[in-house]
């Protein structure tokens, strides 16, 4: 059967068992301790980016969200939830060519009243160029970027929630 396939399949089998060797495994939803099976997230901006990719995170990972904080054992408060845009460079005829966008992001926790994590920023912001012949493509640009940074924020978020015992 390896002999039809020639060299490909054997370096496909050493692939597999090298990455089986050295621990790999595919990322999945994070398992957050059971007093955060039930949290309340309190934040000021309901439509960000950063808060509607918190909140499918948590549901992906088995947890209850709930509007009301007394029925919650885990408080999410974000305190910040800001983005914007920088710019970079601009070129010899005073054109922009060169933008940053940035995301930034305050939170704590409580768990059974006592806060588990203190206040917290996390700040990421990502360069791309810009180019004013393609305004409408670089305004999509811009927002996907956005929407990456915050879903990265998110990752590191519940990253730090796994991490409470």
């Amino acid at each position: 059967m390896w002999s039809s396939r020639g060299p490909s399949g054997w370096l496909l089998a050493a692939v597999v068992l090298a990455l089986a060797g050295c621990g790999f495994k595919f990322r999945t939803t994070p398992e957050l301790p059971p007093q955060m099976d039930v949290i309340h997230i309190e934040a000021a901006d309901r439509y960000s980016p950063f808060y509607r990719d918190l909140v499918a995170k948590l549901r992906r990972s088995g947890v209850t969200l709930t509007p009301d904080p007394a029925q919650a054992r885990t408080i999410v408060k974000v305190l910040t939830d800001d983005t914007g845009r920088r710019l970079l460079a601009v070129s010899g005829r005073n054109v922009p060519v060169e933008y940053e966008v940035f995301y930034r992001v305050r939170f704590t926790v409580d768990v059974d009243g006592v806060e588990v994590v203190p206040v917290e920023q996390l700040l990421l912001s990502r360069d791309y160029a810009y180019d004013e012949t393609e305004v409408l493509g670089k305004d999509r640009e811009e927002e996907s970027i956005r929407q990456a940074i915050a879903s990265d924020l998110v990752g590191l978020v519940t990253l730090r929630l796994t991490a409470v015992r």
